[in-house]
């Protein structure tokens, strides 16, 4: 940026700090080849009195306008913009535009070509599309929309007339695509290629993973092969390291909530349980509490599988089953590294719950996850492992259950009188409603028709006090813990996304849908 700026004072000119609403980024038509706006820095944006304006990093790059002049045939005028700004700029110019994946498959006729033949480095980049084979064309673009479209999963499903491709988007699965019957053995042999997996084997499951380039991010999606009765079906994860918010103040605690979980994960030994089901964020709330407390006076240590994040100062482990590193032999030899804060990934079984356990006793402090509906329900969990009750009372000092709701989407918000059922079901005071009004979507292009975007999380924080260990040495019935906790102020997530509703964030649908099987007692 200060080199920016050097460049703006000597040279006079103009800094644009964003890019996306000029003209030919906004309808995405791309003056240039993309390979050229991206080697040497720079982006037509729009055009002004016959002259075409472009934002570049570097001024200096005479041979760079001069090519540009011949390019496009018009006079250039130059502006200034960081790198992060033009490769946002370029993401967006040369993204494929909503509704062309569809486009393509209708438009794409057989090929002959046997396009597994056809391989690639792994670490590509998708905007580039270089390749004239129907098939890559397709799963390339696939590949960008769903990213796209902030998509956690792509499923492609065989069925008996040909293969559905499905979007996991804000935690619910949307239908996409279908492709042709004659594309889908290309299809699912393109992907195996490209994440290195045995094309030959079509009777075993199988995993592996791809790197991709996408402008300037960098995605990696981890690949998952099952064989089904109408051909093989493929789950692909996207974990875009763009997307991640790491950062406890990112998370969308509430403030009371977030004070006290602060002071939990600044104790110097316990054991702090993070509890969901898959795809709750509870592996984002562990690597935001641990860049939270993380310093250079403290060693930081994970193990996780697998590692999807990476963390600057910290020792993260992945675990392996094929040559015998499990959570519990891991751990193990993680407390002979001399360990302040131990990261696991997830409690599975007793012995590494009871390593744990052993580990927070001798001044650790660990953070964990277990798949539990509540909080409560995770003590008895440990219980049934086989954990005795006195060790729990002396290790756990909180349990943290949270769930993800979609957000109602701004651009089609719309407010309406709820029934008497919707209040009750959320245990909403209707004189406490702002207006006496709750908030829906009515979908829009910007949230796909879905009525909602993004997520927001609720949390449940019960600290273990005095009156729980007291309970839990007599029994661990959850329900009778979640009582205890309740009365000492436990607020529930259905409480929690009754607050949301009243702040007009989602719907109580969501929240029923979110929190079901959770006990309101």
């Amino acid at each position: 940026m200060d080199t920016i700026k050097s460049f703006s004072e000597r040279y006079e000119m103009e800094i644009v700090e964003t890019l996306l609403e000029f003209a030919l980024v906004k309808e995405q038509r791309s003056v240039v080849p993309y390979l050229f706006a991206k080697n040497h820095g720079v982006l037509p944006l729009q055009e002004i009195e016959g002259k075409l304006l472009v934002a570049m990093i570097n001024p200096l790059q005479l041979d760079t306008i001069e090519e540009l002049r011949c390019l496009t045939g018009k006079e250039i005028r130059e502006v200034l913009a960081t790198p992060s700004a033009i490769e946002e700029g370029i993401e967006k110019c040369y993204h494929s535009r909503e509704g062309a994946t569809s486009e393509l498959m209708a438009s794409l006729v057989s090929s002959e070509r046997d396009d597994s033949q056809d391989v690639e480095d792994d670490g590509y980049d998708l905007l580039e599309d270089r390749s004239d084979s129907p098939v890559i064309k397709i799963l390339n673009s696939i590949f960008k929309e769903a990213v796209q479209q902030g998509a956690s999963d792509i499923h492609f499903e065989p069925m008996e007339l040909g293969i559905a491709v499905r979007y996991r988007i804000d935690g619910v699965l949307q239908a996409r695509h279908a492709p042709s019957r004659e594309y889908q053995s290309q299809l699912i042999t393109r992907i195996k290629v490209m994440s290195r997996l045995d094309i030959a084997e079509q009777r075993l499951p199988q995993d592996g993973r791809i790197k991709l380039r996408m402008g300037g991010r960098h995605i990696d999606m981890r690949v998952s092969t099952v064989p089904c009765v109408y051909g093989e079906r493929i789950v692909l994860r996207i974990l875009d390291k763009s997307n991640v918010m790491v950062g406890l103040g990112k998370i969308g605690m509430r403030k009371v909530i977030y004070d006290s979980f602060e002071k939990l994960i600044n104790l110097s030994e316990g054991i702090v349980l993070v509890t969901g089901p898959t795809g709750s964020g509870k592996t984002t709330t562990l690597y935001s509490a641990l860049s939270h407390i993380n310093s250079s006076e403290v060693n930081v240590m994970t193990i996780e599988d697998p590692v999807e994040y990476k963390l600057q100062g910290m020792a993260q482990i992945g675990v392996n089953p094929k040559i015998s590193l499990t959570f519990a032999t891991g751990l193990r030899h993680i407390l002979r590294q001399d360990p302040d804060i131990i990261m696991i990934g997830e409690i599975r079984d007793r012995e590494t719950a009871e390593i744990a356990i052993q580990a927070s006793l001798t001044g650790h402090l660990v953070l964990s996850t277990l798949h539990t509906n509540d909080a409560p329900s995770a003590l008895t969990r440990l219980i049934d492992m086989g954990i005795e009750s006195y060790l729990l009372t002396s290790s756990v000092v909180a349990v943290l259950a949270q769930r993800l709701v979609r957000t109602i989407c701004p651009h089609c918000k719309h407010s309406y009188v709820p029934s008497t059922k919707e209040l009750e079901d959320m245990k909403i005071d209707p004189a406490d409603l702002p207006g006496g009004v709750l908030y829906q979507g009515a979908g829009c292009e910007s949230c796909y028709g879905s009525g909602f975007k993004g997520r927001h999380g609720i949390y449940e924080l019960m600290p273990i006090n005095t009156a729980l260990k007291q309970q839990l040495l007599k029994s661990p019935d959850a329900s009778e813990l979640q009582r205890i906790a309740q009365k000492s102020g436990l607020s529930t997530l259905r409480q929690e996304g009754a607050y949301l509703v009243m702040q007009g964030l989602t719907t109580p649908t969501e929240v029923i849908r979110a929190t079901r099987g959770c006990d309101e007692g």
